[in-house]
């Protein structure tokens, strides 16, 4: 399904407000933090694992947010997620999940992959800080979604889906960010799965991507339909069988398994970025003034996901 409610922004973007500039200087401090001091991430680097999952502790903590540590064992080492909340003003029990993956693959600083995730959901919950939403609002940092983990038991947010659904919780939308910090003008610089995208979508990598399953498409519609509605920014949106390539890769498929709707926002690294999975993916290649106008996108996204209606 391609067709998508409201109209991409098209034409020369808006100079940043104060609001924005803010965002993208919390951003940069966060990207630069994770990929630049920390670098790569994950349970083979145990020592630098703890060390972002201490800094994401610190940040959420810093909000004002109480943190919640899911640890669990993996590869023989103990790894983390993290959760912060915003409670819901009516005490009701539906929740709206925003998730991103702190960890690398070997050899990567990972900036795009995932600090961008990472950094676009800390500024999200500091936004939304003193709001009262009707829905709780959750923000969850994952171990462990690169491979050898993505798809496995060991996968950190497959065990959060996973315990959320024993607990009952009622999670009525989950969005998972997902490198979101590359963009380029050039023409060609969009490339596709499968050619057939091309008839469909632009092949000028300026846009952000919302993308989802079939069963969770009038999610996709109503996200993509309020990022539109608050952003002066280019999106495209896609609702897709699952097993299609590049429509799983990421979190939103932990929800998926559970029978969650899930979707994932991102700039398509795979198909978009030269320095996917490589040493070279380091903080001065983020484009941050474009991040910030998609982050404060998706934080009125999630307020509208989190107000009462269906």
């Amino acid at each position: 399904m391609t067709g998508m409610p409201g109209t991409s922004w098209s034409g020369p973007l808006p100079p940043l407000d104060e609001e924005e500039q803010e965002v993208g200087n919390q951003l940069r401090a966060h990207i630069l933090a994770l990929a630049g001091e920390i670098g790569e991430r994950n349970v083979w680097r145990k020592s630098a694992m703890e060390k972002a999952a201490a800094y994401i502790e610190n940040a959420f903590g810093e909000a004002g947010y109480a943190v919640r540590s899911q640890p669990f064992q993996s590869q023989g080492v103990m790894v983390r997620n993290l959760a912060a909340e915003l409670p819901a003003s009516s005490g009701g029990e539906e929740i709206v999940l925003l998730g991103a993956h702190y960890d690398t693959v070997v050899d990567s600083p990972g900036a795009n992959d995932n600090a961008s995730g990472i950094a676009a959901l800390l500024e999200i919950a500091r936004l939304l800080r003193d709001r009262k939403p009707s829905r709780s609002i959750r923000f969850v940092a994952f171990a462990n979604e690169e491979a050898p983990f993505f798809y496995s038991m060991e996968m950190g947010s497959y065990l959060y889906a996973r315990r959320a659904r024993e607990q009952g919780e009622k999670l009525i939308a989950m969005i998972s960010l997902e490198t979101v910090g590359y963009y380029s003008d050039a023409p060609g610089s969009q490339r596709f799965p499968n050619p057939l995208y091309s008839w469909f979508y632009p092949d000028t990598g300026n846009f952000i991507a919302f993308v989802g399953n079939l069963r969770s498409r009038k999610l996709v519609r109503r996200s993509i339909g309020s990022f539109r509605r608050h952003t002066a920014f280019p999106s495209e949106g896609v609702a897709a069988p699952g097993g299609l390539e590049g429509i799983h890769w990421s979190d939103h498929w932990s929800f998926w398994e559970e029978g969650y709707p899930a979707l994932m926002v991102t700039d398509t690294a795979p198909f978009r970025y030269p320095h996917y999975h490589l040493e070279s993916d380091t903080p001065e290649k983020i484009d941050y003034e474009r991040l910030a106008r998609v982050v404060r996108g998706l934080s009125r996204v999630a307020l509208d996901l989190a107000e009462d209606g269906s």
